[in-house]
């Protein structure tokens, strides 16, 4: 039996053959079926359907073929095989006898045929599904078997031209392959009709196929005689529905609604597996896309029908996503450890990912579906959530600045760019609303606080550094500080800046917001910076033993952090209170290294000072040469301090050395006896001339402190002790913190301790304050912060009656 079969395969093959050589008779079949003559068979069959016809071949098919050989004689071993191949799988338990050309014996009247002329498809005898014997499911079953071949002989037949294609063999070069590839393809680029939205549905058997015909049928994506078949069935069991009334229980309606559900699972994982698939394979499936959108319509159409299944149009939608995840999830990722730029690579293959993805969408998919569907979109909506969700999952992986860098790059920037979804191959179906990644509430934000936090730890460890070179660089070798400009430079506060300044930018580049995020973040940094430094820096200095170069660093460093104060100021509008916050932190750091200097210079002086207005003073000037020569080493190093503290410090030096000086004369340590208050007044005044020259050349604005000296002087070198009352109002009216006690001891300073005359000098005193009231500058506190000697002279608080008059 399988001999006749093959044989009579073969000679339906070899009429093929000469159908498309020419002949015009051709011949009705005898299996029922109704074969057209040459012409029109060829206007049916053409080559572009007869190409999309062969995109459904089973995968035996292909099998079948690489084992046939060249020329007429191996098509016809193919169909002999192929044919073979059929039957095993649509009906392996049915056993088939097709008549041959040559056969005399009506097939119609034969016991062993499987066709008769009242065939149950043949639409001149419809039957209804209730009075089919049951054998008739056996007869669709032979019928499906002899149209498969049938239309696999068609097949066969139109693509023998390819036959003298140069197919490539183990023996062919490379460039052979590539010729019968660029050759095969011909038909691919013909103008495909458009899909649209309308259609009209294949008529829908009035028996289906069995159960396990219509799932093989699924398995070999046959999708639309699948379909048709499922429908079939679907009417046959919504008619059995209405017989019983409805009844649940009934066990045969029971039995088919789950066979229906079975199919229709079997259906949408097949659909779902294509549609999956086609971005991969776009050529192997477009054909079959058409069909998927038919059965998706088709189902929408007929929602809320017994049998059938719902969301179809959710299930495509998800498969489109999944396929889009595959093809993401398939792009290279290396880890930290095998590759440093791990992430910009990364996201580099993921952009290119998503445009070829696309492209073979508009290019290849779109055409296989309705304009309703929306095809493009769908898929960049698909493709946004996907890249979302596969973001979400890298960020988990990201722990160095410049990967969150690289993702929000990404993001905010390469992803709308002409390089992903803004490229021209994806125009105009690419509109400019659809460019934008959308991202989960909250995402981008997080992302920008783990990029700022990070940024903070990386400032705070680059901070570090600065103070670990500083100290590698000067402090350790005891290097002196660079002069630039004349001024005592350091590099750290560039290092600094440089470093901030590079975050801010790099920042600005990607988003504004994102700017003031990471200028406030810098900023906060930063504002421990100072304290670290300094106390780092005193832990240092306090062991250096050469006092000019412990200057020279404390100048330096009030030059740097004076220069990084004025960098902060460009982002006063931006970030105000960390500005003003960061400001204060410095400002503070540079008092306390201008303290620091002040309070070393009065250390060194205070030795020389401590001797003035003494015996020895009186007839020694080496204490105050020495003091002229540091105030002048300070004065040339003050030329390298930058303003305004400059500025600042000479004015403070020229106040501490004045309050010092003159704190000499009210310790009630000499008086001036014996008519010495004259050489004293006279060597007073020629110091406080030279004091004054000093603190001119040192650009001192203190210049209220120049008349003190002046008028202490002429106190203490007055002959006629009556004449003091007479220079006591200059004194008060520029000092007025000059108190009673201070001129008690400039007196005893010139040598009026008990007398009548120092008495009248302290009423008169008192008048004059009395009338000046609270007249004077407070700005200008000078004796306030001078500690006068209480005089303990048992006379001091005599009533001037009870003196004894003297003279001069």
């Amino acid at each position: 039996m399988a001999g006749k079969e093959s044989e009579e395969l073969a000679g339906m093959f070899r009429e093929d053959d000469d159908q498309d050589q020419g002949s015009p008779d051709a011949k009705e079949p005898e299996n029922g079926q109704i074969e057209v003559d040459g012409p029109a068979k060829n206007k049916r069959f053409g080559v572009m359907e007869s190409f999309r016809r062969s995109l459904r071949l089973p995968r035996d098919y292909l099998t079948l073929q690489k084992k046939g050989s060249k020329g007429k004689a191996g098509t016809e071993n193919q169909g002999n095989d192929l044919c073979d191949a059929i039957d095993a799988k649509t009906s392996p338990s049915l056993s088939m006898e097709p008549s041959s050309k040559n056969d005399t014996t009506d097939p119609a009247q034969s016991p062993q045929s499987p066709r008769s002329p009242q065939s149950p498809r043949s639409p001149q005898s419809p039957r209804s599904p209730k009075s089919q014997p049951k054998h008739y499911r056996t007869q669709s079953d032979s019928n499906l078997g002899l149209k498969i071949k049938e239309s696999f002989k068609h097949r066969l037949s139109v693509r023998k031209p390819l036959v003298s294609m140069k197919v490539k063999t183990p023996q062919q070069e490379p460039s052979q392959a590539t010729e019968y590839v660029a050759e095969a393809k011909i038909p691919e680029v013909i103008e495909r009709p458009e899909v649209r939205d309308s259609y009209i549905l294949p008529e829908i058997p009035a028996i289906p196929l069995s159960v396990m015909q219509i799932n093989k049928l699924i398995e070999m994506e046959v999708l639309e005689e699948a379909y048709v078949n499922l429908l079939s069935l679907r009417v046959e069991f919504s008619c059995d529905m209405e017989a019983v009334g409805g009844d649940a229980s009934h066990k045969e309606l029971n039995h088919k609604k789950k066979d229906l559900d079975l199919l229709y699972v079997a259906l949408r994982n097949k659909v779902v597996e294509i549609v999956r698939q086609s971005n991969a394979f776009p050529s192997r499936n477009k054909e079959l896309l058409v069909f998927v959108a038919r059965i998706i319509q088709e189902e929408e159409r007929r929602e809320g029908e017994p049998g059938g299944m719902s969301r179809w149009r959710e299930a495509w939608k998800m498969a489109v996503h999944d396929g889009l995840k595959d093809s993401v999830d398939s792009v290279h990722l290396e880890g930290r450890e095998q590759n440093a730029s791990w992430l910009a690579v990364h996201l580099g293959l993921l952009g290119k990912a998503i445009v070829r993805d696309l492209e073979k969408v508009k290019g290849e998919l779109q055409g296989s579906y309705p304009p309703s569907f929306n095809v493009f979109e769908t898929y960049v909506m698909c493709c946004h959530d996907v890249i979302g969700q596969h973001l979400k999952k890298i960020l988990e992986d990201v722990k160095e600045l410049r990967e969150y860098y690289h993702l929000l790059e990404f993001i905010i920037h390469q992803y709308k760019s002409e390089r992903i979804m803004g490229s021209f191959s994806l125009r105009p179906e690419m509109k400019e609303e659809l460019r934008t990644l959308p991202l989960e509430d909250g995402f981008l934000e997080r992302l920008e606080d783990n990029y700022c936090g990070r940024l903070r730890e990386d400032v705070a460890s680059f901070l570090t550094g600065v103070i670990k070179l500083e100290y590698d660089d000067m402090w350790k070798e005891g290097k002196r500080p660079e002069i630039e400009e004349e001024f005592y430079t350091s590099q750290i506060h560039m290092d600094i800046w440089t470093n901030i300044m590079g975050n801010i930018k790099g920042s600005r580049k990607i988003d504004v917001t994102l700017e003031q995020k990471v200028t406030r973040a810098c900023l906060e940094e930063l504002q421990h910076f100072p304290e670290r430094f300094l106390a780092e820096f005193n832990q240092w200095s306090c062991t250096l033993s050469d006092s000019t170069l412990w200057t020279e660093y404390h100048m330096t460093y009030i030059n740097s952090f004076s220069a990084l104060r004025e960098h902060t100021q460009s982002y006063s509008e931006s970030s105000q209170a960390e500005v003003d916050q960061l400001c204060k932190e410095v400002d503070k750091l540079i008092s306390r290294l201008n303290q620091a200097l002040l309070e070393n210079f009065m250390s060194n002086i205070k030795p020389f000072l401590r001797r003035m207005m003494t015996r020895k003073w009186l007839s020694n000037d080496e204490d105050f040469m020495q003091l002229v020569k540091e105030i002048v080493t300070l004065s040339n190093q003050c030329e390298h301090l930058r303003p305004p503290h400059v500025q600042t410090f000479v004015n403070d030096v020229h106040f501490h050395v004045v309050k010092e000086y003159i704190s000499q004369l009210m310790k009630n340590i000499y008086s001036c006896k014996n008519r010495k208050n004259e050489r004293a007044a006279n060597k007073l005044s020629k110091q406080w001339d030279q004091l004054k020259e000093l603190f001119k050349e040192m650009n001192s604005t203190s210049d209220w402190l120049h008349p003190v000296g002046d008028y202490l002087s002429k106190i203490i070198g007055q002959k006629n002790k009556s004449d003091i009352k007479n220079n006591l109002q200059p004194l008060i009216d520029d000092y007025p913190d000059f108190s009673k006690r201070h001129l008690s001891a400039v007196l005893y300073f010139r040598g009026m301790i008990r007398d009548r005359e120092r008495q009248l000098i302290l009423r008169r005193f008192s008048e004059l304050r009395r009338n000046a009231g609270n007249t004077g500058s407070r700005q200008r506190a000078l004796f306030s912060e001078i500690q006068a000697t209480v005089n303990t002279d048992c006379l001091a608080n005599v009533p001037i009656p009870c003196l004894p008059l003297t003279g001069n």
